[in-house]
């Protein structure tokens, strides 16, 4: 069944096209960007100095005292002799950050956003159906459409954006009847896990207004859950959503039994791979990739701001979809286009990140070694390791801060109350000596053996 959702993507077109607001992304002609030679971007076979720069920051000697106090409230005057000052700061290892792969201090990442705001400035500010899409951002779709093995590409300002465009577009195909009436039949049915992103829910959130749109609400991963409520649900026009690789446990998705369940129930899945893009699969597709079952994934949403080393969001999809998105998607439609430089700095990550394969093999044996001297069995670069409270997240914090490491604790609202947690993110940047020291300072502050490392069946309230 789910080939219908072909036809109905058809009909909504048809629906927006005889009310002539169809909308066409026309870009602005740039000559740079032609497709580049292989030799077009600097690629290196391990890590090097500059890599470094992307896991190693400084704090002003003030804010690392107000750290340590446990004082959230933190003033910065923009004259501070301390913030100038290089010999008044703290140098620390990042174990937080999202830069999965270290190419934020590449220099093809650079010299490619460099030679773009020399040639161009920031570009044309505009949303991109007025005057902010460039052939910069068209090269850019192109090759995120062919690691994501889609047909298409909707750049978006930011990731959460994406989401929020794609699930009103759902709840406007929600919204459409042929009849004109309401049965239980008609509308959409969204089937959302219940530690998806906050993206997702607001997206969901915001399709519900649109009416006709029933959310169902399936425990973290439980597939058995899923496929019961996919089997009494009497909608045609149904939609399974959920992360590929959850942000603060650390888990992947059951893509295989999804993709099962797909098959056997018609519905479209929809995946945020905000965390595995370019970390997960032999070629950096992806979660999907990494499972076998980037075929079974209808519309894969992402993010540069993470692997990428950038900013911004995409929407894999086919051309159709595509269209519709950009005609129809609220989020996308009224945001400004991500600048130019950024757009050329994403795609010089991506070229790059395919062609140093070394920094996907860095980064997970970064996890198996921490595995091995942990004994945590974590499955990927986001570790989760539950403390509990809000008062021992915050002084484990800050016993790490003391041993040099940034890592901040993760409190309410982002988690419930009782499962705070210290969030530690591995890159292809990070050594396997960084590594022993992590392990050695978090064995001074916490229980590894004891602690929890992921959390499963809260379920929010949408």
């Amino acid at each position: 069944m789910s080939w219908c959702w072909d036809e109905w993507v058809e009909q909504a077109l048809s629906t927006l096209d005889s009310m002539k607001v169809l909308r066409s992304l026309r870009p602005i002609h740039y000559s740079s960007p032609k497709t580049p030679p292989d030799n077009a971007h600097q690629v290196f076979d391990d890590i090097r100095q500059w890599d470094r720069a992307s896991v190693e920051v400084q704090i002003a000697d003030s804010t690392f005292r107000t750290w340590l106090q446990g004082d959230d409230e933190l003033t910065f005057d923009g004259q501070d002799s301390e913030c100038q000052c290089p010999k008044l700061s703290r140098k620390l290892l990042l174990f937080s950050g999202n830069d999965y792969l270290g190419l934020t201090s590449h220099p093809a990442v650079a010299n490619a956003a460099a030679k773009a705001v020399h040639e161009h400035g920031m570009g044309p500010r505009g949303s991109a159906l007025i005057c902010g899409y460039t052939t910069y951002h068209r090269l850019l779709e192109s090759c995120l459409a062919e690691s994501k093995n889609k047909e298409d590409c909707l750049l978006c300002p930011t990731g959460f954006s994406a989401n929020m465009a794609f699930m009103t577009v759902a709840g406007y195909i929600g919204s459409l009847s042929v009849d004109n009436k309401t049965d239980c039949h008609d509308g959409v049915a969204i089937f959302s896990d219940s530690l998806n992103h906050a993206s997702i829910i607001d997206g969901i959130r915001l399709a519900e207004r649109q009416g006709r749109v029933h959310v169902f609400i399936y425990k973290h991963c439980d597939m058995t859950h899923l496929n019961g409520l996919l089997s009494n649900c009497t909608m045609k026009k149904k939609i399974v959503v959920t992360d590929s690789l959850f942000s603060m446990d650390g888990d992947f998705a059951p893509m295989v039994q999804l993709s099962k369940l797909r098959k056997k129930h018609g519905f479209l899945l929809v995946v945020d791979d905000a965390h595995g893009t370019l970390v997960c699969g032999k070629n950096g597709g992806g979660v999907p990739e990494e499972f076998g079952c980037a075929n079974d994934v209808d519309i894969c949403i992402g993010t540069l701001s993470k692997a990428v080393g950038c900013h911004g969001g995409f929407i894999a999809c086919s051309k159709r979809w595509k269209q519709l998105i950009q005609s129809r998607g609220r989020a996308f439609i009224f945001s400004t286009s991500s600048p130019v430089p950024i757009i050329a700095a994403a795609h010089a990550a991506v070229v790059v990140a395919k062609k140093e394969t070394w920094r996907r093999k860095a980064i997970w044996n970064r996890v198996q070694e921490f595995r091995t001297l942990t004994g945590i069995p974590i499955t990927s670069h986001i570790i989760s390791l539950v403390v509990g409270s809000e008062e021992q997240a915050l002084k484990a914090s800050r016993h790490m801060l003391k041993c040099g490491f940034h890592i901040t604790a993760i409190r309410p609202p982002t988690v419930p109350p009782n499962l705070c947690r210290l969030r530690i993110t591995l890159s292809a940047a990070h050594t396997k000596n960084d590594i022993r020291k992590l392990t050695f300072a978090l064995s001074q502050c916490i229980s590894l053996r004891e602690s929890g490392y992921f959390y499963t069946n809260v379920t929010p309230k949408l």
